[in-house]
C-alpha cells in the first residue's frame, strides 16, 4: 500500500484521541489495531469489535507497521565473499 493510500486511510488530528494516528472517520486508534493483530485476532474479529472500521483498514495497519519497520531495522550488512 502506497504511502498515498495510507494516508487517506490514517490520519493525525490534535483534536482526536490526542493527536494518536486513527482511521478515518472513526475514533479507533491504529494502536490498537495493531495490538489486537500481534495478540493473534484474526481481521475479522477486529471488523466485528469495531464495525467503523473497514478491510482496507486493517491491511493498512498492517502496512504502516510493515513500512515502519522497514524505516527502523537496522540492515545487516552482506557476507563478505572472498
Amino acid at each position: 500500500m502506497h504511502s498515498k493510500k495510507l494516508e487517506e486511510r490514517i490520519i493525525r488530528d490534535s483534536s482526536i484521541c490526542g493527536g494518536e494516528p486513527v482511521f478515518r472517520g472513526t475514533r479507533v486508534t491504529l494502536r490498537t489495531v495493531l495490538a489486537s493483530l500481534a495478540e493473534g485476532d484474526q481481521p475479522e474479529t477486529i471488523l466485528a469489535d469495531f464495525p467503523s472500521l473497514k478491510m482496507e483498514d486493517i491491511q493498512a495497519a498492517i502496512a504502516f507497521a510493515a513500512a515502519s519497520a522497514e524505516e527502523d531495522l537496522p540492515v545487516p550488512a552482506a557476507p563478505h565473499i572472498p
